[in-house]
C-alpha cells in the first residue's frame, strides 16, 4: 500500500520545484513548495510535515541550516537532501546530522519515489516504537521506585539508532583521496563531480578504489568484477577499452586524466 504524506519542498530552482510538486501531487501527497531557506524556516515553525526535500545550495542560506532547524523543531520529520555537482561531501555530512537520504539533481523519478517510500516507512516504524515505549513507561509508572528497572528499549529511538546509523555510514561510503564511492546508490564522485558510469565501469572503478593503493592485475579485475576466469592474454583488449572509457569520462567531468594509473606489466591502481 502506498503511504501518502504531507511534504515540504525547498528549492530555489523554479523548474525543480514544479517537477517535484507535480510528481508528488500525482502520487497523492500534500505538497508545500517554497523557494528559500527563510520561507522553509517559517513553514517548519508554523506546521508539521511528514517529510522534507531540501536543496543543499539555496541562495539565502545553506540547506544544512534548514535541516538543523527541522531536526530541532520536528525530529520525526524525514529529511531528504537534494544535491548537485560539488556538494556530495555536504550531503554526507547531512546524513550524519540525521538526514534520511540524498538525491542528485535532476532527480530520477524512480529514485525519488523509492527514497520517499523508505523514508516514510522508517518514520512509521519509529513512531510505533515511540508509542510502545510510552505505553511501557506508563505501565512501569505504576511500580514503586525499588521495583522499577529501566528497560533498554525505553531509550529514545533517535539515541538507539545513532550507533546503527554510524555503522551504516561506514559501510555505505568509501573515500580515497578525492574519490568517494556510495555503494548504496552505486555512484562515484571525484572532487564532488558525479561520474556518469556504466554498471561495468562503476564496478571496475569501485574495485580499484577499494583495493588502492595496491596494484590490481587485469586477471584479478576480470575475475572479481566480471566473474570469470581467463588467461592474461585474453583480458587485455576488453579491459583496456573499459579503462580508456573510464579515463575519458573522468577527463570530461573534471579535466583530470591521471586518476587511474597503469603499472606496465603489472596492472592498474588509483593515484594517491
Amino acid at each position: 500500500m502506498t503511504v501518502t504524506a504531507k511534504i515540504l519542498v525547498v528549492d530555489d530552482d523554479d523548474g525543480v520545484r514544479f517537477y517535484l510538486g507535480e510528481t508528488l501531487a500525482r502520487d497523492g501527497h500534500e505538497v508545500t513548495a517554497v523557494e528559500s531557506g527563510q520561507a522553509a524556516m517559517d513553514q517548519i515553525t508554523s506546521q508539521q510535515f511528514d517529510l522534507a526535500l531540501i536543496d543543499l545550495k539555496l541562495k539565502d542560506m545553506d540547506g544544512t541550516e534548514v535541516l538543523s532547524t527541522l531536526r530541532r523543531q520536528s525530529p520525526q520529520t524525514v529529511a531528504i537532501m537534494l544535491t548537485g555537482h560539488g556538494t556530495l561531501e555536504t550531503a554526507v555530512e547531512a546524513l550524519r546530522q540525521g538526514a534520511h537520504d540524498y538525491l542528485f539533481k535532476p532527480c530520477k523519478t524512480v529514485e525519488l519515489r523509492e527514497s520517499i517510500r523508505t523514508g516514510l516507512l522508517k518514520r512509521q516504524q519509529e513512531l510505533r516504537l515511540r508509542e510502545l515505549v510510552e505505553i511501557l513507561e506508563r505501565h512501569m509508572g505504576g511500580q514503586t521506585a525499588g521495583e522499577r528497572s529501566e528497560p533498554a528499549s525505553a531509550q529514545p529511538a533517535s539515541a538507539a539508532a545513532a550507533p546503527a546509523a554510524s555503522a551504516q555510514e561506514e559501510t555505505r561510503f568509501l573515500q580515497r583521496g578525492r574519490l568517494v564511492v556510495d555503494f548504496m546508490r552505486h555512484v562515484i564522485t571525484l572532487d564532488g563531480h558525479l561520474l556518469e558510469l556504466s554498471p561495468t565501469e562503476y564496478d571496475l572503478l569501485a574495485y580499484l578504489i577499494s583495493a588502492a593503493p595496491r596494484v590490481v592485475s587485469p586477471k584479478e579485475l576480470v575475475r572479481e568484477v566480471q566473474g570469470y576466469q581467463c588467461e592474461p592474454w585474453e583480458v587485455g583488449d576488453t579491459l583496456r577499452y573499459h579503462i580508456y572509457r573510464l579515463r575519458q569520462k573522468i577527463r570530461l567531468a573534471t579535466g583530470q586524466e591521471e586518476v587511474i594509473q597503469t603499472r606496465r606489466g603489472v596492472g592498474y591502481t588509483i593515484k594517491e
